[in-house]
């Protein structure tokens, strides 16, 4: 798919327009990383920052948007998110031994399940977390800002990797 043509319609409305923005963002954190060798997926090249890889910066996205789609909009269980270990910092990043190719794919199903979520409510509708209670709206902007964010890092990890470097 030309990412290009992926952005959402210069006329749209609230919805179309952030869904859509925050659909190209989430395909690019794939694009970016297609074809970084294998031993790459786990090296990390910021020296302060040993678990920000490729693979780890894949989960934390899709531990991120499980967090604030399920567990603060819907009020389920934070059982099965790392993000909500007290235990180990950063749970969520540790994935050594854990295919890129799997964690792309558990980041695509989230996506997925996210949108879900996002096309059964109205913007306006409040997390059901008793007691954090942003709108659906701004869960949407949080998540393209953080999204985004991230592909940024991904840009500058592939180019220090391996070279490879792209607006898409």
């Amino acid at each position: 798919m030309n990412l290009y043509e992926a952005r959402p319609p210069l006329v749209a409305d609230e919805r179309t327009q952030l869904i859509g923005w925050l659909d190209l963002q989430r395909r690019i954190v794939r694009r970016k990383l297609e074809g970084l060798a294998a031993e790459d997926e786990h090296r990390s090249v910021f020296p302060d920052s040993p678990l920000m890889t490729p693979a780890g910066l894949v989960s934390h996205m899709r531990w991120v948007e499980h967090l604030w789609f399920e567990v603060v909009f819907q009020n389920a269980s934070q059982n099965e998110n790392p993000m909500g270990r007290k235990d180990v910092d950063n749970a969520e990043m540790r994935v050594d031994g854990v295919p890129l190719a799997q964690l792309l794919d558990d980041f695509d199903a989230q996506w997925a399940r996210s949108n879900e979520i996002t096309a059964a409510h109205s913007l306006d509708d409040l997390a059901q977390d008793p007691e954090y209670r942003p709108t659906l709206r701004w869960i949407l902007l949080h998540m393209l800002e953080e999204t985004a964010r991230h592909v940024g890092h991904l840009d500058t990890m592939r180019e220090l990797l391996d070279g490879q470097k792209g607006y898409y």
